[in-house]
């Protein structure tokens, strides 16, 4: 619920909003964002999520921004209002809340934590330098370092003043900015601010920030801008202007226009916004990436082969391994990959499309999985297998993304320290500063590895071997005391325990001679329902507990996949004794 804000804030401040959206696109929206409005009026961070003042702001925003007047909805903008005002009104929104009111005029941006762009200036060995973040988190601060520099705000419509009286308790001009920098809602607050993190905005915002908006500061202010913009449009260029995710896309999209609006880069930012658009019973939303076609290609592929239905889905296999031939990486980003901050591309896989650019380590794994199999089935049915040497490739950018301690991160290597969610600004999201290890990716890559081996052992047979043995153990020490996974997607600690479980047996793991599966099999049958299956909870992912599992909540309408992942598992491990 927090994506299509970002979308709809920058097409109004660029005045692109009826040339992107038509009437149509717009009805979708607005009908989307109130089928989604929880019954207490306010939103939520998610459509299953209580309200929170980051998703009530800006999807109330929204709907202003789409046309909805203050007592538009049957009188929903009402509820809404009530629920922000009854709440403290918008200065307790979020960090990211605050920065798109301030970009739209509604906020003042001396009520904004800084966000320097001279930190890409400095150099890259120390531990917090930004190019060592995670990706999505480092590609958005990029552009957020960007628009907060030049202090940009869109045009003061009549829309922008009314809000400004709409969305406040106090009158807008008697608001104290400064006290409101670091102040949250209650149920936003996920992840609070350490007291180091409170010092540090305290001495950039009274210290540093004044000298870098006059002379002679203002002059490196403009060398980190440049600098700033010169990644903006490597990364748009190398993505086709699609981007690593939406709130990166439409932040890119947004630093070109400010640059210069008639930009061509801006022109070829406008036809990739319908990447992220989907139309579904309930409105039209925006996705978090431009879609998952190679992920769930691959495993529509793997589920037709375990189900031996080869001669039924013979046309649908060979469109299928033509879709994952060509989204293979053939090459690497142009350029000194270091000073980019890029790993290394060629061979890998995607999790959507080839024109997204952005290879990472699971979707790798099970881009090389898939290939291997389909080339055991004859090509007059699945088409030409990939070529050796690509899949040597394969191999290779899979066996990159190992970290020293055996566990595979999503898009790159880690490359720094866990201590850095001390200066995590985000109130919301949680271990998002650097690229951690997960179990997911880590057992995807050995399943792949193992199936390579078998087919072609002869090629550095030691290097793979020593991957698999260092991954497994991995995840043999990433499991929890109950014996389960904490999985990082889906369905949280089934989905993880599955994940788990299927590295440990690709690399020659069995119920007998690892008490890891056995302790999974023990977490699984303990979760097992009355009913015969299995369920869980989103909270058992945002608390972290799988006792949340238990915690059901319209849960026959979601119970198959978990049941599925766990009735799987059980007589993978039977197999196995």
């Amino acid at each position: 619920m927090f994506l299509i804000p970002g979308l709809i804030i920058t097409l109004y401040v660029t005045e692109a909003m009826s040339a992107v959206l038509s009437s149509e696109h717009q009805k979708e929206i607005r009908r989307y964002l109130y089928n989604h409005q929880n019954e207490d009026g306010g939103w939520g961070l998610h459509i299953e999520g209580p309200s929170t003042m980051f998703g009530s702001v800006l999807n109330y925003v929204s709907l202003r921004l789409l046309g909805e007047s203050p007592s538009g909805g049957d009188g929903a903008m009402e509820k809404g209002r009530n629920w922000i005002l009854g709440h403290g009104g918008a200065t307790l929104t979020t960090s990211w809340g605050k920065f798109w009111l301030s970009v739209l005029g509604v906020f003042h941006w001396s009520g904004n934590n800084p966000v320097p762009p001279e930190v890409w200036l400095l150099p890259y060995c120390l531990p917090f330098h930004p190019g060592r973040l995670w990706s999505h988190c480092r590609l958005v601060h990029l552009p957020m370092s960007y628009i907060y520099g030049k202090r940009f705000v869109g045009p003061i419509t009549q829309v922008v003043l009314d809000l400004r009286k709409e969305l406040f308790r106090d009158a807008y001009d008697e608001i104290n900015w400064d006290k409101v920098r670091n102040q949250c809602a209650k149920e936003d607050l996920y992840c609070p601010h350490s007291f180091v993190q409170d010092i540090l905005w305290a001495a950039l915002h009274k210290f540093v920030e004044p000298v870098m908006l006059d002379w002679p500061g203002s002059k490196l202010r403009k060398k980190a801008l440049d600098i700033v913009m010169q990644h903006i449009h490597y990364g748009d260029e190398n993505t086709r202007y699609i981007c690593i995710g939406s709130v990166n896309k439409v932040l890119n999209m947004l630093a070109c226009w400010i640059e210069d609006p008639n930009s061509e880069a801006f022109k070829l930012h406008i036809p990739r916004v319908y990447d992220y658009l989907w139309l579904a019973e309930d409105g039209m939303k925006m996705q978090g990436y431009n879609g998952s076609q190679l992920w769930d290609t691959a495993f529509t592929v793997q589920a037709i082969l375990a189900a031996d239905l080869i001669e039924e889905f013979g046309p649908t296999l060979k469109l299928a391994h033509d879709y994952i031939k060509n989204s293979q990486f053939l090459d690497d980003c142009p350029g000194d990959l270091n000073y980019w901050y890029r790993h290394i591309s060629r061979g890998g896989w995607p999790f959507s499309t080839v024109d997204q650019g952005w290879p990472a380590s699971d979707c790798t794994a099970e881009g090389l999985k898939t290939s291997l199999l389909l080339s055991k089935i004859s090509p007059e049915i699945a088409g030409k297998p990939v070529e050796t040497n690509r899949l040597y490739d394969a191999v290779n950018c899979l066996m990159s993304y190992m970290n020293d301690d055996g566990g595979f991160a999503t898009y790159e290597l880690t490359r720094s320290y866990a201590w850095l969610e001390l200066i995590n600004p985000s109130e919301t999201f949680e271990d998002i500063m650097i690229d951690y290890p997960h179990v997911e990716c880590t057992s995807s890559a050995i399943q792949a590895l193992a199936s390579f081996r078998k087919l072609y052992p002869g090629h550095h047979r030691k290097k793979v071997d020593n991957c698999i043995i260092k991954a497994a153990n991995f995840i043999e020490s990433a499991q929890r005391s109950d014996g389960s996974w904490y999985g990082s997607w889906a369905v949280c600690f089934t989905y993880g325990t599955w994940f788990g479980v299927k590295g440990l047996t690709a690399a020659g793991w069995t119920f007998r001679n690892s008490p890891a599966i056995r302790k999974a099999c023990d977490f699984l049958l303990s979760k097992q329902l009355p009913c015969g299956g299995w369920g869980e909870s989103y909270l058992s992912s945002q608390n972290q507990d799988s006792e949340d599992q238990l915690k059901r909540r319209r849960q026959q309408q979601r119970i198959l996949f978990p049941s599925m992942l766990g009735f799987t598992l059980i007589l993978k491990a039977g197999d196995l004794i």
